[in-house]
């Protein structure tokens, strides 16, 4: 009789079979959900031997000599537990004595799993907090240009968890116009996981109704089929464009809510002007945009018509922000949007996010979640997350962020766990030169990642599945005991485990556990939430025993939002948290910046990346580094669904048929793209829902770079070894890796034999 353990993932809750010997039988998901991500089918490959790290490792000249060179090359020697925690002990107090606690940098990403308390961001910043702190990182990858901007729009108390929700636009909206359309790949996963997955039923809603979507993207799956969305193709980076001649086609008509711009608003008449050419001389017309978008000029009247005419939502993606200026096409919809004057009403407006992932779009609980401590970090040296490799090679140089200037610490240790910078970041062939100036990198990680193969020292830890848990979601009603389902593979500990000991080593043990186990700190966080809930809102829920046997506990299921509907409603009571407590269409405190990058409106700054770049002579195809289909980010590349993907093994990019003949390339060739930067293999795909001229090649391809003489060459085909780490502005800093210039040709000759999954051979062993 098969034994079940539910579990939690960021693609969703799923159910566990094993059989009497404790051997996995299946992955399904949980009953409650009626459109499962197929995702779930990697989950299998959590205990995949091969590719786990079986007990700690060294770096073989880093543990000789302490070399600082050699990263991603060098083998590994195995080490007990105990030398690895007194040799990671000892590094960190080498590293305090010199630089103090800000020479250690305290990388980590959220996605490791989507337990509470095994957060490994949580786990290792309070555990660099109870040793005296660290240098820590601002922001993320997703939308760090957003994070920086909108704050000074609509807010600080304006987050992007209270834009409109799916069920009000279902109901209501009449016309949603999608900037980056509605990628369905990504509704499937969240942090936290879903119980279910719901933005299907909501979009076919919207398209039962009668209501319409357009997606304005290069790409056509970027529309979702379920609402039998338009695809409006346009050509990279010009989306600002046709949004200020939307906005112009309106003025120009005296369509624009001229009510709206006075009551709700400041900057209007800045905004008029400049769309109208006063400041520049140009005019921001139909025409303009065509010549730049490629899309026809009667066609951006016909939907500016339709955005005043109808109740319409301006939707504009995160993967349009994370590119240089990508502040403006944030900043361009919520003008537009003010135009049109529908902020604030039921299915009307503007919202950032929509279809990016599962749960935007979805209400949050009024609550807070069960949550591990971090402490409190009394060092103040801190990057923008996209600047690691700025940082590391220009310590003490300054930089400018959100109207600050600020040094980059001396940062000599960086201790890694839960992430993959090496999918993360950008221009990897740079960032992996920047490591050699590291006098130490210490990882966490479960598999041989590229990032495991460039530490010095790996510790391996345990799955989600080999672990006790509490799973719960910003948005999701369900809190789920995620109860161990098989033991840990190999040496494989838990990150609180491993922490705990390496405190006990430097002295600080006890602050760092507060005397309890990873056991005890479960029930204290659910008994302590459970005591915040009944005391901030009444909301009464089981006890910690009843929970951990039920397997869950739900809470009540919010209410919808719709995004400034308490503004509009009383711009007096409720004002904005902005200098004038209105929406700033023109800020005068980011145009006291002075950034020619960011100036004080929405601004047509250019299209970087794209057929006006200058460098497209030589490199004349856009590639999109987008969110794979198949795997969260990098996670499980080896999985089952992961691996189905690719073409002999390596990621497969995306091309029209026109760009595929003119190089004489057949579907399922082995082609090489390649720009200044770097150059990469993949397994060729023709799409004719790709526009000409564009290529895409999902991100999360484990990099596997081997030099074929020409310079780096990543066989597995990550992408990021091809975009640039050039900052969206000085502003934000934010990550602009979202489009690289490049030039494809079938690869002829015979690929050089690699495994992006494989341990390093002394590891393996």
């Amino acid at each position: 009789m098969p034994i079940s353990h539910q579990n939690l993932a960021h693609w969703g809750a799923f159910v566990v079979d094993l059989d009497e010997d404790d051997a996995i039988v299946a992955v399904r998901a949980s009953a409650r959900d009626t459109h499962p991500s197929e995702l779930i089918g990697n989950t299998t490959a959590m205990r995949d031997g091969r590719v786990r790290v079986s007990q700690p490792h060294v770096r073989r000249s880093w543990y000789e000599t302490r070399a600082r060179t050699g990263r991603g090359q060098d083998d590994y020697l195995p080490l007990e537990w105990d030398e690895a925690i007194r040799l990671v002990a000892e590094t960190l107090q080498d590293t305090h004595s010199r630089l103090g606690p800000g020479g250690v940098y305290g990388g980590s990403y959220g996605w490791a799993s989507a337990g509470r308390f095994h957060h490994a961001q949580s786990q290792i910043h309070r555990f660099l907090n109870s040793c005296g702190g660290y240098t820590t990182s601002l922001n993320d990858y997703s939308h760090g240009a957003s994070m920086v901007l909108l704050p000074h729009l609509v807010g600080a108390n304006q987050s992007f968890r209270q834009m409109t929700s799916w069920s009000n636009i279902a109901e209501h909206t009449e016309l949603l116009l999608a900037f980056g359309g509605i990628p369905m790949k990504n509704t499937s996963v969240s942090p936290g996981g879903l119980g279910a997955h719901t933005v299907p039923d909501q979009l076919a809603q919207l398209s039962q109704r009668g209501g319409r979507i357009v997606s304005v993207s290069p790409i056509r799956e970027d529309a979702p089929r379920i609402a039998g969305a338009e695809w409006l193709s346009i050509r990279p980076g010009t989306d600002v464009a046709v949004m200020l001649a939307l906005a112009f086609a309106a003025v120009e008509e005296d369509r624009h809510d001229r009510g709206f711009l006075d009551t709700f608003t400041t900057g209007g008449e800045q905004v008029i002007s400049y769309l109208r050419g006063d400041l520049d001389g140009v005019a921001k017309s139909p025409r303009w945009a065509a010549e730049l978008s490629g899309i026809h000029a009667d066609r951006i009247v016909e939907l500016s018509r339709m955005l005043t005419e109808q109740r319409s939502l301006i939707s504009v993606s995160y993967s349009l922000q994370r590119t240089r200026f990508g502040e403006q096409p944030v900043w361009a919809a919520l003008t537009l949007a003010s135009i049109v004057g529908q902020i604030g009403l039921d299915g009307g407006g503007f919202a950032h996010g929509l279809g990016s992932m599962g749960d935007l779009g979805q209400p949050d609980h009024r609550g807070a979640l069960p949550t591990f401590p971090q402490g409190r970090n009394p060092v103040d040296a801190f990057i923008p997350c996209a600047a690691i490799t700025e940082m590391l090679l220009h310590p003490g140089e300054e930089f400018q962020y959100d109207g600050g200037t600020y040094r980059y610490p001396e940062v000599d240790l960086v201790y890694w766990a839960g992430g993959n910078p090496f999918h993360h970041h950008q221009n990897l062939p740079r960032f992996a030169g920047a490591l050699d100036g590291l006098g130490a990198l210490i990882v966490h990680e479960p598999f041989w990642t590229a990032t495991a193969r460039h530490a010095d020292v790996v510790l391996p830890v345990t799955t989600s599945i080999e672990r006790n848990d509490i799973g719960a979601a910003r948005s999701d009603p369900d809190i789920i005991a995620m109860r161990r389902a098989v033991p840990p593979l190999g040496q494989a500990r838990d990150d609180y485990d491993i922490f705990a000991d390496i405190a006990e080593v430097l002295g600080v043990r006890e602050r760092f556990t507060e005397g309890r186990s990873s056991a005890q700190w479960l029930r204290w966080m659910y008994d302590h939430w459970r005591q915040t809930l009944a005391d901030d809102l009444g909301i009464g829920v089981q006890d910690f025993d009843a929970f951990w046997e039920s397997g869950r506990t739900t809470l009540p299921t919010p209410a919808p939002r719709v995004f400034l509907q308490e503004f509009r409603a009383d711009p007096l009571r409720d004002p904005l948290r902005t200098p004038s407590g209105r929406i700033e269409l023109y800020s005068e405190r980011i145009a006291s910046f002075g950034y020619d990058d960011c100036p004080g409106q929405a601004t047509w700054l250019g299209a970087p990346e794209s057929h006006l770049d200058v460098r497209a002579e030589r490199y004349p195809l856009v590639l999109i580094a987008n969110q794979p289909r198949t795997r969260l980010h990098s996670q499980l590349d080896h999985g089952m669904v992961s691996m189905a993907a690719k073409i002999e093994g390596r990621e497969p990019v995306r091309m029209s048929p026109s760009v595929a003949a003119a190089r004489s390339i057949t579907d399922g060739d082995t082609v090489r793209l390649f720009n200044e930067r770097g150059a990469c293999l993949a397994g060729a795909r023709i799409d004719p829902g790709l526009l000409d001229g564009v290529l895409e090649l999902a991100t999360g391809a484990w990099y596997t770079p081997v030099d074929d003489g020409d310079g780096v060459l990543c066989t597995a085909g990550n992408p990021n070894v091809l975009t640039s780490d050039v900052l969206a502005s000085r502003l934000s800093h934010g990550s602009a890796g979202g489009r690289a210039l490049v030039e494809l040709e079938r690869f002829d000759r015979t690929p050089p034999s690699t495994d992006p999954h494989a341990a390093p051979i002394s590891a393996a062993g």
